[in-house]
């Protein structure tokens, strides 16, 4: 019999478990940890609370956790409940799918000033993370900057534009929808290195910013290449600049009658932040793009920016006992191996890149991997005790699992508790979960 125990429920977990059941059936008994006692990572505060069509995805997951021989182990954290060399000795493999839930810091003067909030964080704020229900970004300025081509950038802007009726059918936390909807945010500036044809934005996301009912896209044509050139283009990325196009062609007319102008700056460097204590400007650097990447020019000039989103990328956190690459900030593998019957998956393994469905393939071939080592190591054969040997330690530590039947009376609740038109009201900490099970 094999024990596995996967380290994080959110897709790169599920996916794993996925394959160890196909490929080994009834052979195999699986335990999916995750800090939190709610199960699902990033689809759960990630995703943007107004594409609740991605969320489905859970229906999937819920099938694999509702397996006999798998089970879903919340509210326990690895690396301070539970060390990883503890796991190793009572599991055949241990694969660590933790994702990158910390923001690249942005590596310029007057970061650490006030409201400069990576996306993390103000993700997780508005998804009703408890990691960050304390955020409590400000609101009242005029102008947003948000740093980044990706659909992170996209999100982020779009929920700074929304109205509140244009969040029905939504999950977004109360907290963050109170707060939103008193917002005093007039321009919202979308800063990128490079230009147009670099981008990391999909067409479907760029095209909802068309449809905001208070906002209006702007381009400046003169950052857009010949049109003949787009043509050498992937298709999506095709597709999305047609949408960058289609919004440089707006008139004048149209963005005078909406509250908030979402503007695109194309080929501009973050070089500084300034302020009082509080972020006020960001200075930037203009850039042309050579061989793909963005050199700066020494041309600077400065906007104001009283809310600063930097959407530039994620970093894996570093657990105790495992080896850890600073520079590429994910753990250190060959392929995944880290070490004898230790793994890593997902962004955990590759870093933030791809989309939820990129998890798939990426933890069949992780199971094939333990599977190799398994064939080869002798590893399922050593008689491991896997979950039996984890829950006597945790009834020596007096720990308090969360199990899945546990975390879909914590989901019926959240349920009861939604607004009208919502399909749930988060719980946005830990001690509110634990007592939503009695």
């Amino acid at each position: 019999m094999r024990q596995i125990a996967i380290i994080g429920s959110g897709p790169a977990g599920y996916y794993t478990a996925e394959a160890a059941l196909k490929r080994w059936g009834t052979d195999v008994r699986i335990d999916i940890f995750d800090c939190l006692p709610v199960p699902y990572g990033l689809i759960r505060s990630g995703v943007a609370p107004d594409h609740q069509s991605i969320k489905g995805v859970t229906r999937r997951y819920e099938q694999t956790a509702l397996a006999e021989n798998v089970r879903f182990v919340g509210n326990v954290t690895v690396g301070r409940d539970v060390g990883v060399p503890e796991l190793r000795q009572l599991y055949d493999a241990v694969v660590l799918a933790t994702g990158a839930p910390r923001d690249r810091p942005l590596g310029i003067p007057g970061e650490d000033l006030g409201n400069v909030i990576g996306s993390a964080a103000f993700v997780g704020w508005y998804n009703g993370h408890p990691q960050f229900t304390d955020l409590e970004p400000d609101l009242s300025g005029r102008h947003a900057v948000v740093i980044g081509m990706g659909n992170v950038a996209l999100d982020v802007a779009r929920i700074l534009s929304k109205r509140e009726c244009e969040f029905e059918g939504s999950d977004i936390v109360n907290h963050a929808l109170h707060a939103l909807c008193n917002s005093g945010i007039q321009s919202i500036t979308v800063v990128g290195r490079r230009g147009p044809h670099q981008i990391m934005m999909t067409p479907k996301e760029l095209g909802e910013l068309a449809s905001l009912e208070r906002a209006s896209p702007r381009v400046d044509p003169r950052d857009l290449p010949d049109a003949e050139e787009d043509a050498f283009l992937e298709p999506g990325l095709r597709k999305a600049v047609a949408h960058l196009r289609s919004f440089a062609a707006i008139p004048e007319s149209h963005h005078a009658d909406k509250e908030i102008e979402i503007a695109f700056d194309f080929f501009a460097k973050p070089a500084a932040l300034y302020g009082s204590g509080k972020v006020g400007e960001i200075e930037l650097e203009t850039t042309t793009v050579a061989t793909g990447r963005a050199v700066g020019t020494g041309e600077t000039y400065r906007i104001p920016a009283d809310l600063v989103i930097s959407c530039i990328g994620y970093r894996t956190s570093p657990i105790p006992d495992v080896p850890f690459d600073e520079r590429a900030g994910r753990f250190a593998s060959d392929e995944g191996r880290i070490l004898p019957g230790l793994y890593c998956v997902g962004w955990a393994r590759r870093g933030p890149s791809g989309t939820i469905g990129t998890n798939r393939p990426d933890g069949a071939n992780i199971v094939e991997r333990i599977a190799e080592d398994i064939e080869a190591n002798a590893l399922g054969r050593s008689g491991k005790p896997g979950g039996e040997g984890f829950d006597r330690l945790a009834r020596d530590r007096k720990l308090e699992i969360v199990t899945f039947s546990d975390w879909k009376k914590i989901e019926e609740a959240e349920e009861l508790a939604a607004r009208e038109g919502s399909p749930r009201e988060k719980f946005v900490d830990v001690a509110a979960m634990i007592r939503a099970l009695d």
